[in-house]
């Protein structure tokens, strides 16, 4: 197991530093700049700018500067907003992103989890069929539809919770955006964990247990249900990474300030660091949650890290 996880953590290093070359030099090489308005600046002005933060510089020296920059955990200023530095803007957004994001998968693995081992157990019924409809329709509207569609129901018409904003300290702000996140990832967790456990609940083994006269709820829990869930941890890594990273559109709805409204305005603005800095924290995390899946992985089948 020591071998297969270094083995793992050795191949994610690589990865994210390409990430961060092909970003860095896609930023870098794409049309305007960060000092291009409406109003021309004078070009004495817009050198000494230049100069100030480094672009003047050869790409490849630019480059250099920034990964020393990293090695440090210095993610640069920002270019606009210039009484913050990259790291103090997302140390004040990401807090409450990964608990929006945390919140949901929790949520999303508690409801959609069971939701699917009941419709595979109760296979062509009634409660079968109306798990994989609710399944359906959630995974075919996107959150900016369910997100104002509970705003409108549990905000506006029932006044049970706050419709936008954030209070800290007030969990209730979270619930609806949390609720918008999670239902997607919930339907498919239902889906995937239904159709893997029909395919195990048919295997040669499962049978035989069952013929040598295990009870059904012994058989789900000792012989079917680890092997089920498989495809569900694999799912998992890239799940937690998108709806952690992919909260943009909850927290505009719902008026969150969380990191998503940073890479907008980055992306708005061409503040390089900015846009560099979201994009190497939501890389990383995004690594990080697919190594901590597959090593639960190769912890479920040992087949797997000795492969």
């Amino acid at each position: 197991m020591l071998s297969y996880a270094l083995r793992r953590i050795a191949g994610t290093v690589p990865t994210l530093l390409v990430i961060i070359s092909v970003s860095f030099c896609v930023v870098r090489l794409a049309p305007g700049g960060p000092f291009a308005q409406e109003q021309a600046l004078p070009p004495a002005v817009r050198a000494n700018l230049d100069r100030l933060y480094g672009l003047d510089q050869p790409l490849t020296v630019q480059y250099a500067h920034y990964l020393r920059g990293l090695l440090h955990g210095d993610f640069g200023p920002s270019l606009r907003q210039r009484d913050f530095s990259v790291s103090e803007l997302i140390a004040q957004g990401l807090p409450l992103s990964a608990t929006l994001g945390l919140a949901a998968i929790l949520l999303a693995v508690l409801t959609g989890v069971p939701a699917g081992v009941l419709a595979a157990l109760w296979r062509n019924r009634g409660a079968d069929y109306c798990i994989t409809t609710l399944a359906a329709v959630a995974l075919a509207l996107p959150s900016f539809v369910t997100g104002p569609l509970f705003a409108l129901v549990f905000g506006l018409y029932l006044r049970w919770l706050p419709v936008a904003g954030w209070q800290h300290g007030a969990p209730r702000y979270l619930v609806l955006p949390v609720l918008t996140l999670a239902l997607p990832v919930a339907a498919y967790l239902a889906r995937l964990t239904r159709a893997s456990l029909l395919e195990v609940l048919g295997a040669l083994y499962v049978r035989s247990a069952r013929a040598r006269g295990l009870g059904a709820a012994r058989v789900l829990w000792r012989h079917a249900l680890r092997p089920a869930l498989m495809p569900v941890v694999s799912y998992l890594g890239p799940a937690v990474a998108f709806v952690m990273t992919g909260s943009l559109v909850v927290e505009t709805v719902f008026g969150l300030p969380g990191t998503g409204r940073y890479l907008v305005e980055g992306a708005i603005d061409r503040d390089y660091p900015l846009i560099m800095g979201m994009i190497v924290v939501y890389g990383a995390l995004t690594l990080l949650l697919n190594l901590i899946a597959d090593l639960i992985y190769g912890w479920l089948d040992p087949g797997v890290r000795h492969a």
